[in-house]
């Protein structure tokens, strides 16, 4: 059906008509996009007309008034209605008839409407008092009635909004910071709210009203294909769900993605983040400019009086060859020649982030239209203006973002395009890819001062995930592609070895730090044979903890920072053979030492709870929080660790690490002890005392306490919630992990009474734990458990593998 057709049958059959054509049109699969939401406000004008004819009777001085979206004939799916209807105040009781013969069609059709009757004056005094309400009135458009109401009310409006600009636009802008503050940045969000967040459609309107302030204009490239596509996704989405959302959720992505005809859920969020970072840098430009206006338009009349009239000329301050300051932004020079100077575009860079200022983005799109490709390899001077760059702290962010803007990037590093917004499916980071490998530069550029060569370190950071754009493990096809990155970049083959090394190997100090013995020498040597040198470790040990701080909050801690250094040392003495030649066992503290010798003494579970810190990091601060230490020692026997672990989980504690290991008693003292070491939290509530947790122990030890009929107790009694579905748990042998033991990585969602359950399968599989290493990774438990046969022993591979796979089918039960 033709939208001729289409609107003559809205126009016949009233709102049963309306909706049916409506319908009709949503369902079209010829027609989506601009088009179609098009037809929809055309459609929808049609039918308001009627009914506004239909109630007016040809009456004059009213008119009615599309404003916001509908004004902008952007009609998605589920859109509101906003309305005004407007009158000249001769007739209100008429008008009021005339609203009800208007509102309540559209209400008993379901449709979400947003309406006002006002006349023109009350319509400028209340988009004066609500910068909200002007904002949807600078889109005003006529539907019906009085024409020339309608037009008088627009130019007004405009010319409020024109004179009013200097006061305004700084609310405005005010208004989409803290709605950025609140929801979020769009294109590094997992759940995008597409209208609110920061560079989604708010802020595309909101550089409509600057635009229509005749003040400044934001940058149009690209700018009308953003706002298009994510109008279209919000069209998709309110098709897929049947509500008027504009959030994209996890479990509608892969839907919308196909209504779309999109490969996927991560091809969508690309599109939508390219989008989202359009917007945002067309903004940081806009308000840049309406901020330079304004301090322009504030000074020029005390300088006028000063100098008797003319205009000053601006000041421009050199920061670099061909590059220099003018107006708080970073321009080039007027002899710049980005067409004869290759290296221009990453000298600009550096010397803005260096400066802390903004490139502009005249200066951005000149070298982008004019500059030639480096040679290949670089210059010294373009590895030392990227090394400059990339050193810079926090401004290094901003310059950055300009220079992908206008596909800088893209022509200095080609490989950047496979990670670029390419999002991370994971709840712990908080960016996509591309933004976290310039987030780890800048956070290694804080530790360039602990490291050698902190050129090579911060290239590291640079490329440390540039893997993630390819198939397979990330670390292997990134090492490829660094070492061709840093050949090309002009490190000569000793630097480009120890990048690629420092790229395959970006997270072995991490996971073997919280995953293994660190007691055990296969640990270590394994670790200096995949690093190879001292200067290779200091650098990594500095990547490590920037990536680390990169990712987010729940990546790093003063525990795991702590297990990293110990680590680091351990393989710092093998690399430089100080270490010792056989198993060393870390002697017992004297807490420790006093603990297992009571234990002994009583033939009984001792306990020590306490609040863990550190000593602060400057002379005046507070101890930084560890955690609370729960340390306990047992006389060795079966089932210390699915005890502990479900008495822990009866008492709503969660436990963050945990280690298990057998302690060396002092000469004269007969007898083994195994102490626990964990770092526990409260689920809610205080922390019970040590005395509740030491007589439950013992019962559990004896069998008088069934754990398991407890924790499903207390599981029946509370109905489980939604949430997203976790992947299914893994267990894995490890293989040559260790020489004394045979090492099982358990990786699972975090639950209450997970440890228990893993230790109580291990226990009825009739394997020894000879020692247990556990940590907590935002929602994700990853542990390892250092197994043995009853004598002593590795388990047989065979036997490894079925006690692996009973294990791991335990816990998906």
């Amino acid at each position: 059906m033709t939208s001729t057709n289409v609107t003559k049958e809205a126009e016949d059959s009233g709102p049963g008509g309306y909706a049916a054509a409506r319908l009709r049109l949503l369902t079209e699969e010829t027609r989506s996009g601009p088009p179609r939401r098009t037809a929809l406000a055309d459609l929808t004008d049609d039918w308001l007309g009627g009914l506004f004819e239909a109630g007016a009777k040809g009456a004059r001085g009213v008119s009615l008034v599309a404003v916001g979206g509908y004004g902008r004939a952007e009609l998605s799916p589920r859109s509101d209605l906003d309305l005004l209807l407007l009158h000249d105040g001769t007739a209100p009781e008429a008008v009021a008839a005339l609203a009800d013969r208007l509102w309540y069609p559209v209400w008993d059709l379901g449709l979400a409407l947003d309406h006002s009757v006002r006349t023109p004056a009350e319509a400028r005094r209340t988009a004066g008092e609500d910068l909200k309400v002007q904002l949807g009135l600078l889109d005003a458009r006529h539907i019906a009635g009085d024409l020339g109401l309608t037009t008088a009310l627009r130019t007004a409006v405009l010319a409020d909004w024109r004179n009013q600009a200097p006061k305004r636009l700084p609310a405005l802008r005010e208004l989409c910071e803290e709605r950025a503050e609140r929801q979020g940045e769009l294109q590094y969000l997992l759940e995008p709210d597409l209208k609110e967040a920061r560079g989604g459609l708010r802020d595309a309107t909101a550089l409509r009203a600057v635009a229509a302030s005749w003040l400044a204009d934001a940058p149009r490239e690209g700018l009308a294909d953003a706002r298009r596509r994510l109008l279209d996704v919000r069209d998709a989405l309110h098709l897929t769900t049947g509500r008027a959302t504009d959030r994209l959720a996890l479990q509608e992505q892969d839907q919308v993605a196909a209504e779309l005809g999109v490969l996927d859920a991560d091809a969508l969020l690309r599109q939508v983040y390219e989008a989202a970072r359009v917007i945002a840098y067309a903004g940081d430009v806009t308000w840049r400019e309406v901020g330079r206006v304004l301090r322009s338009r504030a000074v020029r009349p005390r300088l006028r009086a000063m100098l008797g009239g003319g205009k000053p000329a601006p000041e421009r301050s050199p920061l670099a060859e061909g590059v220099v300051e003018q107006d708080g932004e970073v321009v080039l020079a007027r002899a710049a020649r980005p067409e004869r100077d290759p290296v221009l575009p990453l000298r600009a860079a550096a010397a803005a982030a260096q400066a802390g200022l903004p490139l502009s983005l005249h200066a951005v799109r000149r070298m982008a239209a004019g500059v030639r490709p480096l040679p290949a390899p670089w210059p010294a001077e373009a590895r030392e203006q990227l090394v400059t760059l990339l050193g810079s702290g926090r401004p290094t962010v901003e310059v950055w973002e300009a220079l992908e803007a206008e596909g800088l990037v893209s022509l200095l590093l080609p490989d950047w395009d496979r990670v670029r917004c390419r999002p991370q499916r994971n709840a712990v980071h908080l960016w996509t890819v591309d933004r976290h490998l310039i987030e780890t530069a800048v956070r290694a550029s804080a530790f360039t001062r602990r490291v050698s060569r902190p050129d090579l370190l911060l290239v590291a950071a640079l490329l440390h995930d540039i893997g993630k754009g390819w198939p397979g493990d990330h670390s292997v096809a990134g090492e490829v592609i660094a070492r061709d990155v840093a050949a090309r970049i002009g490190f000569d083959q000793h630097d480009v070895t120890v990048i690629a090394t420092l790229v395959r190997h970006h997270l072995l100090l991490v996971e073997t730090a919280t995953r293994r013995d660190l007691e055990d020498p296969a640990t270590v040597r394994a670790v200096a044979d995949a690093v190879g040198a001292q200067g290779t470790l200091e650098l990594l040990h500095a990547l490590t903890e920037a990536d680390a701080l990169a990712t987010g909050p729940a990546a790093w801690s003063s525990w795991r920072a702590s297990l990293v250094a110990d680590l680091v040392k351990r393989v710092s003495a093998v690399l430089s053979g100080d270490a010792p030649d056989g198993p060393e066992e870390a002697a017992p503290t004297a807490e420790q030492e006093r603990l297992a010798i009571e234990a002994v003494a009583t033939g009984a579970p001792v306990l020590s709870l306490r609040a863990q810190t550190e000593p602060p990091a400057e002379p005046s601060g507070d101890p930084e929080p560890l955690g609370v230490e729960l340390r306990i020692a047992v006389p060795d026997q079966a089932g210390v660790l699915p005890a502990a672990a479900g008495v822990l989980a009866m008492h709503r504690l969660t436990v963050r690490t945990a280690e298990l290991r057998a302690v060396d008693l002092p000469d004269g003292v007969d007898g083994s002890v195994l102490l626990l070491d964990w770092r526990v939290a409260a689920e809610y509530g205080s922390l019970p005392q040590a005395a509740r947790l030491r007589a439950d122990l013992v019962r559990a030890l004896d069998g008088s306490l069934d754990i398991a009929a407890r924790l499903a107790e207390r599981d029946a009694a509370y109905p489980r919630r939604r949430g997203v579905i976790a992947p299914p748990p893994r267990v894995t042998v490890a293989p040559a992990a260790s020489r004394h033991a045979t090492v099982m990585e358990v990786r699972a969602q975090d639950a209450p009474g997970l440890l228990f359950r893993i230790g109580r399968a291990l226990e009825d599989a009739a394997v020894r734990v000879r020692s247990a290493h556990v940590s907590t990774l935002g929602a994700n438990a990853v542990d390892a458990f250092y197994v043995t046969a009853p004598d002593g022993t590795p388990l047989p591979a065979e036997e490894a593998v079925a006690v692996a796979r009973k294990l791991e089918e335990t816990l998906r039960a």
